[in-house]
């Protein structure tokens, strides 16, 4: 039995929109809640993004300085061994300063938290608010 068939007139209609209002305002919640649950994925998606390059940099540091110290214990041998402990051990630390400047970077570029969904919000509420 359709809503429209018991009750006809004034009363009828005023039901008829507060349903389909209800209806309109169910949908907007989902979409939202479909946004908020995207916007925390993405956000934990990109905090392992950002452990692996601070786990990247944390690596090739202690391999650099692993290597200086290797660097440090070869420097008293013979003289074509200074060269390449020192090559290696640059190596390894320029790649740890790069892998620390690219978590830099990352970090100051992460948008903030919801951010997407905090904006649907405020403009739902500003489209209620020009309808009153």
């Amino acid at each position: 039995m359709d809503v429209g068939e018991t009750t006809s007139g004034p009363a009828g209609s005023l039901l008829r929109s507060v349903i389909r209002l209800a209806g309109s305002l169910l949908e907007a919640a989902e979409t939202r809640v479909d946004l908020f649950a995207t916007e925390l994925r993405e956000d934990g998606e990109r905090g392992l993004r950002m452990l692996a390059w601070a786990l990247a940099a944390l690596l090739t540091a202690i391999l650099g300085a692993l290597m200086a110290g290797v660097t440090l214990i070869i420097v008293f041998w013979d003289t074509h061994r200074v060269a390449a402990a020192v090559g290696v051990t640059a190596a390894f630390l320029v790649a740890a300063l790069a892998c620390a400047a690219a978590f830099r970077r990352r970090l100051r570029e992460k948008p903030r938290l919801l951010d997407a969904t905090r904006s649907e919000l405020q403009k739902d509420v500003a489209a209620i608010r020009s309808h009153q």
